[in-house]
């Protein structure tokens, strides 16, 4: 037998060695029962779709689920009677687990009155494109509402001011025009906007709906501070822009400091005079 006969004959002896083996290996595996680790678990009720802010809960909205029994969601529920005919005072997500912190006490019902805490109020203004900032104010921003009255008289100058600062929108529009806003990701043109204030706060901005034109600002979640201006009347508008404030750091904490506004420099003429054959210019202020 030649030599190149004999490495092919080795090789085939290996290959079907190697087969062999792991036909051997593979049955001894494939025959290991599966072992199956329980997991003790309980039954959470969780939103079987998305559920708007202020429905009435059915057995249609919810469903049971298998929860991980040593971490369990505090306040949820276990059983679907227990959420069922209960109003939904935040917006809940398609497979959240619902909770006694997003829902109304059984018997309030459903839609905006739940979701209005004690000793707040709801009032709603009549917005457009401008009033609403484009379509942008909606749920759960924060906006100032400001106010410009117009002239009535000789005696009184227009003027714009923030009345009430920092509120909470509550609603926009209609339920289905939020929907459609939502799954376009457009924002809400919405005709009306409601205002979650205090009683105080709501006689403010009835009256400067009444008496005025009524303006929303959407500002930063974030910043909480209070507006607090002085108001703009048409003498302000036409003079010297203020400077704008700077940030500065008071006692460790950093503020915006107004920096005083500068005076307009003193207009300057030049008068030339003549003294017999002499000319000059001197200039006065």
């Amino acid at each position: 037998m030649s030599r190149n006969a004999r490495l092919a004959l080795v090789l085939i002896v290996a290959l079907c060695a190697a087969a062999a083996a792991s036909f051997v290996v593979y049955r001894a595996v494939s025959s290991i029962p599966v072992r199956e680790v329980e997991v003790a678990s309980l039954q959470a009720v969780v939103a079987a779709k998305p559920i708007p802010v202020g429905t009435l809960l059915t057995p249609d909205h919810v469903r049971l689920v298998p929860w991980p029994a040593r971490s369990p969601v505090p306040g949820s529920f276990t059983s679907i009677e227990g959420v069922v005919n209960r109003g939904a005072i935040v917006e809940i997500s398609e497979n959240e687990p619902i909770t006694e912190s997003r829902l109304a006490p059984l018997g309030s019902g459903g839609g905006l009155p739940p979701t209005i805490p004690e000793g707040m109020r709801a009032i709603s203004v009549r917005t457009n494109e401008v009033v609403g900032v484009a379509g942008f104010v909606i749920p759960g921003t924060r906006v100032d509402v400001l106010v410009t009255l117009k002239q009535r008289s000789n005696e009184s100058e227009p003027i714009s001011r923030a009345v009430v600062s920092n509120v909470t929108v509550l609603t926009a529009g209609t339920r289905f025009d939020q929907e459609k806003a939502r799954a376009d990701g457009k924002p809400i043109p919405s005709t009306v906007v409601t205002l979650l204030v205090t009683p105080q706060d709501a006689e403010r901005i009835s009256l400067a709906a009444s008496e005025g034109q009524i303006t929303l600002t959407l500002r930063n979640p974030l910043d909480v501070a209070r507006t607090q201006t002085t108001g703009v009347r048409m003498a302000n508008l036409l003079a010297e822009a203020a400077p704008p404030p700077v940030m500065k750091k008071v006692e460790g904490h950093r503020v915006l400091v107004q920096p005083k506004p500068v005076a307009a420099p003193a207009q300057i003429y030049t008068v030339e005079t003549i003294r017999a054959a002499k000319r000059s210019e001197e200039a006065i202020r």
